[in-house]
């Protein structure tokens, strides 16, 4: 009637769980890390910073998605990097192989979609469906790719500053290797890594896909018509591109650290730091 106050309920009120389990989440990291880990918390409130405030607004502008996933990754990690690891040689070098290796997977994405290879439109994932319907004019192609490089960034973050680490601590361990030396070696530790970020990055994806592969399994399709299904395709393209990029990342950032090791060494009379 005129005059009353209509309520309508919608779903439960979780913002108290949430919040303990955001305060739990901030404790544990603060327990087990310390300072690292409070830089470490910093990092990843820029990273949402740089997320809400310069990718999703800049895409819906209707800016390159691929250009401005890039463009804020690099932010993104780049204060990350140092946030957590100082500024200092090792950490230059790993954002470096991190932005060399955005290109890469930049450009493998983009090739994949300019000779059409797989047909994918983008509208895969029901959400790109649903803002075309709001009237946001949004390159569906574009925004997968932005997907794609943001979603690997987590893993080439974690290859990077490995690399970085591994070579320039042998150059410390041992001054007398060479260039060739401390890459190979930093490759025998790198494909060591690749195996275990590889496999990291398939879970990711398929843990956020599991109920959509549930779905196709029970209705018991040939694997044949279930992979070409647009949905299905679009995860598949996501991981291989995505690995692809993180196979890149090694040699990349290796080359660089063994380059600068040598170089910090030559330069200041003494082992790098």
């Amino acid at each position: 009637m005129e005059g009353e106050d209509v309520f309508h309920v919608t779903d439960y009120v979780r913002t108290r769980p949430l919040f303990w389990l955001a305060a739990l989440f901030v404790a544990a990291t603060l327990l087990l890390s310390g300072w690292q880990g409070l830089r470490s918390l910093l990092g990843m409130g820029v990273s949402l910073v740089v997320i809400l405030f310069f990718i999703v607004p800049q895409i819906l502008d209707g800016r390159n998605p691929l250009i401005v996933a890039i463009l804020g990754s690099v932010v993104m990690m780049g204060i990350s990097l140092y946030l957590v690891y100082g500024w200092n040689s090792k950490t230059h070098v790993a954002v470096a192989g991190l932005l060399l290796s955005l290109i890469v997977t930049g450009l493998l994405a983009v090739w994949v979609w300019s000779v059409n290879w797989t047909r994918l439109s983008g509208f895969g994932a029901e959400e790109a469906g649903f803002l075309q319907v709001a009237g946001v004019q949004l390159d569906t192609r574009g925004l997968l790719l932005a997907g794609i490089i943001i979603g690997t960034l987590g893993a080439l973050d974690d290859i990077a500053i490995g690399q970085s680490s591994t070579i320039f601590e042998l150059r410390k361990a041992n001054p007398d290797l060479t260039w060739l030396e401390l890459f190979r070696h930093g490759m025998t530790v790198g494909r060591d890594h690749i195996a275990a970020m590889v496999n990291t990055l398939l879970l990711a994806y398929v843990g956020a896909a599991l109920p959509l592969v549930l779905m196709f399994s029970v209705f018991a399709e040939p694997v044949g018509v279930t992979i070409n299904r647009e949905i299905i395709a679009e995860e598949i393209v996501r991981t291989l591109v995505g690995s692809l990029g993180l196979l890149a990342g090694v040699p990349l950032t290796s080359v660089i650290a063994a380059y600068a090791a040598r170089r910090d060494a030559s330069s200041q009379g003494r082992t790098p730091e």
